[in-house]
């Protein structure tokens, strides 16, 4: 993309807004030469954010001295920070965060007296311990995210009485939770993916203007402080990825405007849960706990992502499951749910629902047909694109590891819309496969493998026009892969092993492809040119049949590991109608498909 060479004619102008582009290479090139904005001597507002530029920050951008707003966030830039962005007197908002700059942070960045937002993290920085920090500006937001800052977290920083937003995440920071920042009235804080210890101290809930606190992944231990509940402002609490334990305290109840809730990864503990149904929770994820008892359903009917797995939960799947009407994803595996799959359980937010996980139970008997009506994974109805428009600014989520296709992915915001997911795989259950399943034209991936189903594959499944997984292996099914599967143009692993599956592997289009012979192996006399074995019809007899590799696996290719929020992968929830008063710009909208 072009920009015409003779904008620097417009001597008069103050603003200029480039950001959320397509422009790439250096900044000079797309904008024919450098000199044309060096020439805005009027100019306040510079904003290049969300491009692909990729040269260093030019020393001549000092020049501009009437700058307000500088604004290079997410792009590629390298080399340092210039020295001569200090002349820039009037400076307010500094964003350089997301992009490939080095070296060592200046400690003349704080001098700059009117500097109120400064922002950046993301990049290859480095912090020296040893700098003295003497403030002469009233930082509003401080995004210093993985700047390589060590040691206990730094006491200058309480110096900015005026502090609304504080970045400090992926660093190496130590130390206990300090008290001074417990009483600082920020209102958002995110101190996530660090190496932080101890308690928090019970002065920290006691603000009304805390709004998001994440600490995911560190060390914090003990139980929460009981008074978590008077931090009524507060609507995004991630604690992922530490040793809490004990109960979840009852007052967390009284967070009327909490939306997301992450606690996973933790050892929580307790046969109840308070009652959270009265507030307007969009994501809870309480998965890799100690809970136990039965299932809890004192959830907002308001919830779209629910997540239990790997706790220690039992008895039966409740009744009460069908108040959530809004579910996009509920997540129930590794517990020790006993019962028959009601069928109930087909009525659970039947238009939205997405992502279905029952894996590593007890359950038995029959995979109910009336599955075959879950119109949110027949149809793809955009609801997680729904659920994220209606939020304004982007934080961090990553939510949801699983072994995808043989290699461990995460589950990106900007995807969720194409995932269809339904796992029923370890339990007991028996039966046939219903041939209902085949309405689920939107799923992505199908597991109902270890478990005890007979009778044959159905025919149906070849309607399954999206599906890109498709797990059957430890069964005891019998018969013949049925020649449908052929038609299913997105598949990509068919496993089917250690069944009693006879006859010649289908051929043509994608069936070509599934030519792992793991995912064969261990069924009675399959044949094929998949697995290099000669079928009766080509002329030889049974005897001189060779017998199918024996591989001894039992292990599944499918598996959640976790919902972690904050995390591995970046799944990128974007949160909000959250009040920060100005302080947090929204990120600006990406360019969707």
């Amino acid at each position: 993309m072009e920009i015409p060479s003779h904008i620097g004619n417009l001597s008069h102008l103050t603003t200029l807004d480039l950001s959320n582009n397509k422009l790439t290479g250096r900044i000079s090139s797309p904008i024919q030469n450098l000199s044309s904005i060096m020439n805005l001597y009027e100019l306040k507002t510079l904003n290049l954010g969300y491009n692909l530029l990729s040269m260093e920050i030019p020393f001549h951008i000092g020049n501009l001295f009437q700058l307000i707003t500088l604004d290079l966030s997410n792009n590629k830039l390298t080399g340092g920070i210039p020295s001569s962005i200090q002349n820039l007197t009037k400076l307010e908002t500094l964003k350089l965060e997301n992009n490939l700059v080095t070296g060592e942070i200046p400690s003349w960045l704080f001098n700059i007296n009117g500097l109120e937002d400064l922002f950046l993290g993301g990049n290859n920085l480095a912090w020296n311990n040893n700098a003295k920090i003497v403030p002469n500006c009233m930082l509003l937001q401080l995004s210093m995210k993985s700047c390589g800052l060590t040691g206990e977290i730094p006491d200058w920083i309480s110096t900015y009485k005026t502090l609304q937003f504080l970045d400090l995440s992926e660093n190496q920071l130590e130390g206990m939770f300090p008290q001074w920042l417990a009483e600082m009235e920020v209102g958002v804080l995110i101190l996530s993916d660090n190496s932080l210890m101890g308690s928090l101290p019970s002065s920290l809930f006691n603000s009304q203007s805390l709004v998001v606190l994440s600490l995911a992944r560190n060390n914090f231990s003990r139980e929460l402080p009981y008074n978590i509940g008077n931090a009524t402002g507060l609507e995004i609490l991630m604690l992922v990825g530490n040793n809490f334990s004990g109960k979840v305290p009852e007052s967390i109840s009284k967070i009327i405007f909490l939306k997301l809730l992450d606690l996973s990864r933790n050892r929580f503990s307790g046969n109840t849960l308070p009652d959270l149904s009265s507030l307007v929770l969009n994501i809870i994820d309480f998965s890799s706990n100690q809970f136990s008892g039965e299932l809890p359903t004192n959830f907002p009917s308001l919830t779209k992502f629910l997540a239990l797995g790997e706790n220690n939960f039992s008895s039966s799947l409740p009744r009460n499951l069908i108040n959530m009407s809004n579910l996009v994803h509920l997540d129930i595996h590794d517990n020790k749910i006993t019962c028959e799959i009601p069928e109930f359980i087909c009525q659970i937010s039947t238009f939205n629902l997405q992502i279905l996980d029952l894996s590593s139970n007890h359950l038995i008997d029959e995979i109910p047909a009336k599955f075959g009506n879950l119109v949110g994974m027949i149809e793809t109805p955009h609801i997680f694109s729904q659920l994220l428009d209606i939020y304004n600014y982007s934080i961090e989520l990553n939510d949801l590891i699983i072994n995808w296709k043989k290699s461990q992915q995460g589950l990106s915001n900007h995807n969720l819309d194409l995932y269809f997911l339904l796992d029923l795989s370890t339990n007991q259950l028996s039966g046939e496969i219903p041939s209902s399943l085949g309405n689920l034209k939107a799923l992505k991936l199908l597991n109902i493998s270890h478990n005890n189903l007979t009778g044959k594959l159905p025919t149906s499944l070849g309607d399954l026009k999206s599906i890109e997984s498709l797990d059957f292996s430890y069964n005891k099914i019998s018969g013949s892969i049925p020649q449908s599967l052929a038609k299913l143009q997105q598949l990509t692993v068919l496993d089917v092993s250690n069944n009693n599956l006879t006859g010649k592997i289908p051929v043509g289009r994608q069936m070509d492809t599934m030519n792992n012979p793991n995912f064969y192996a261990n069924n009675s006399w399959l044949c094929g040119m998949q697995i290099q074995v000669l079928c009766p019809q080509d002329h030889l007899s049974p005897t001189e049949l060779t017998k199918p590799i024996e591989i001894e696996s039992k292990e599944t290719w499918f598996s959640w590991e976790g919902m972690v929020i904050g995390y591995s992968v970046g799944l990128f929830v974007t949160i909000g109608s959250i009040y920060l008063n100005g302080y947090f710009d929204p990120t600006p909208p990406p360019n969707r498909r």
